[in-house]
Order: structure tokens, then C-alpha cells, then sequence
């Protein structure tokens, strides 16, 4: 515990048999050894002391509610929130279109999706352009784009602009027709 040697065991046994004497040495012995019995006992009781406080304040509750936090997967729990029934799992990690994934019920669209899949041509169908369509991506049915317009003639000028100014504007351009 102090970690004395035996030199220093011995000195400090001289110096108290010097200064208490022969007569009382025993006597300051056995008071020590009383001091030192009622210090175990008192740190005896101070550790069951603690020991009760720690059971009555339930630590092991709050240690296995901080454990719960520690192992706490935020991950699945939203996907636990979000898709209970794993069915938006199951939709994004199978193939819709593939037909030997082992579903033996089909349907009435499927099979409609699977004639139209087989009578397909091997190449896409891309018609000509029209010239009086905008240009669209070959996704976007040709009804729903709208037709070009030819260029209309110049607009008359805003209001804000004195007709002055127009008049001379219009007049360097058919002067000067580059």
C-alpha cells in the first residue's frame, strides 16, 4: 500500500523507540493498530455505502439505455419508417420486365406489356422530321408539340419610345439596306 522497504521500516522503528521509549512503545503501537482497523472499517462502510447509492439510482438502467444508443442503427430505422413492408426494397431490387423471375401470376397488363415487348421492331421508330414542329425528343408524341409559327412581321415599338425616333430609325434602314 505505502511500499516501505525494511531499511525504512527499521529507521522509523528507531526513531520511535528513541522518542516514545521502551515503556510506551507498546501502548502507541496497539493505538495504532486501533487507528488503522477503524479506517478499514469506515472505507468498508463508505464502499457498501456507495454500492447501495449505485443500486438504488438504478445505473444499470441508465448503462443499458446509453448501450441502446450506442448500437442505435439510424438506417434501419427509417427504412422501418418509411417502407414497413420492404415492398419499395423489393420493387427497386427486382427487374419488372424480366419474366423468369419467378412470379407465376400474370396479369392482364402483362401480358399486354409482353405482346407489345415481343412485336416490337428490332430497331427504334423514329419518323422524319416536320419542319413546321419544334424539334422534341422521340419520347414526346408528335400531337403534343406545339407547331412553329413563321416570324411575324416587327412588332410596333413600345409606347415609351417617342414615334420620332422610330420614323428615323426606319428611315436609315431603308437607306442603308445591308
Amino acid at each position: 500500500m505505502f511500499d516501505f522497504s525494511w531499511s525504512q521500516i527499521m529507521l522509523i522503528g528507531v526513531v520511535a523507540l528513541v522518542l516514545i521509549g521502551p515503556k510506551d512503545l507498546p501502548i502507541a503501537l496497539r493505538a495504532i493498530s486501533n487507528l488503522v482497523k477503524k479506517a478499514r472499517s469506515m472505507a468498508a462502510e463508505f464502499h457498501t455505502h456507495v454500492d447501495d447509492l449505485m443500486k438504488d439510482a438504478d445505473l444499470k438502467g441508465v448503462r443499458d439505455q446509453f448501450k441502446d444508443i450506442r448500437n442505435f442503427d439510424l438506417r434501419s430505422e427509417i427504412e422501418k419508417a418509411v417502407d414497413p413492408d420492404r415492398s419499395i426494397r423489393d420493387t427497386f431490387n427486382s427487374n419488372p420486365l424480366d419474366t423468369a423471375s419467378g412470379t407465376s401470376t400474370t396479369s392482364a397488363a402483362d401480358t399486354t406489356l409482353e405482346s407489345v415487348l415481343n412485336e416490337a421492331p428490332a430497331g427504334p421508330v423514329v419518323p422524319p422530321p416536320d419542319p413546321t414542329r419544334a424539334h422534341a425528343p422521340p419520347f414526346i408524341p408528335p400531337g403534343l408539340v406545339t407547331p412553329i409559327e413563321p416570324p411575324a412581321e416587327p412588332a410596333e415599338p413600345p409606347a415609351f419610345i417617342p414615334p420620332a425616333l422610330v420614323r428615323q430609325a426606319a428611315e436609315r434602314a431603308a437607306a442603308n439596306p445591308t
